[in-house]
């Protein structure tokens, strides 16, 4: 019969910890930066939600906010649309492009009682840079109230084209 090898507690858990640091692809990886020089952003936006058993609109205001996150560099936005549910355009934001200048942020504003997007609304945000940059924190945020409830959240933009 062969011998019983006995190993202390912490040599179990050691190797448990190494077999899983190799199994797991990301372990030990650093979040990549990707830099781009331009994107076209898709964001939700809910002008209202549905709530109760009768499921019955509770209004919402929005805010889209696109925030640079460059320490140095300005981006360019040239397109600002509000879509409704149906993917009609509500409204064109922008007259002409606007410049972000590093660090900045603008907003814009869909009032709590403004309806025309409805529940699937969204906005298209086009931005450029011209060297590849850390892309923007585009998001919207919708809060509401009603009867001493309120309620609030964010949905983030999804890149639906790359600048190349």
């Amino acid at each position: 019969m062969p011998p019983i090898i006995r190993l202390p507690k912490y040599t179990l858990y050691l190797l448990l910890i190494i077999i899983s640091g190799i199994l797991n692809p990301y372990a030990g990886a650093a979040e990549k930066i990707e830099l781009s020089a331009g994107q076209t952003v898709y964001v939700p936006i809910y002008s209202h939600i549905y709530s109760g058993v009768k499921a019955r609109p509770f209004d919402l205001a929005a805010t889209l906010s696109i925030r640079n996150t460059n320490l140095k560099s300005p981006i360019t936005i040239s397109t600002v649309k509000y879509y409704d549910s149906e993917g009609k355009l509500v409204k064109d934001y922008l007259d002409a492009p606007l410049s972000l200048s590093a660090l900045a942020t603008t907003r814009y504003i869909i009032a709590e009682n403004e309806r025309a997007g409805g529940s699937g609304a969204n906005f298209i945000v086009i931005w450029q840079s011209d060297k590849p940059v850390n892309p923007p924190v585009i998001e919207g945020v919708m809060i509401g109230t009603h009867s001493g409830q309120g309620i609030s959240f964010v949905s983030r933009g999804q890149v639906i084209a790359e600048d190349r």
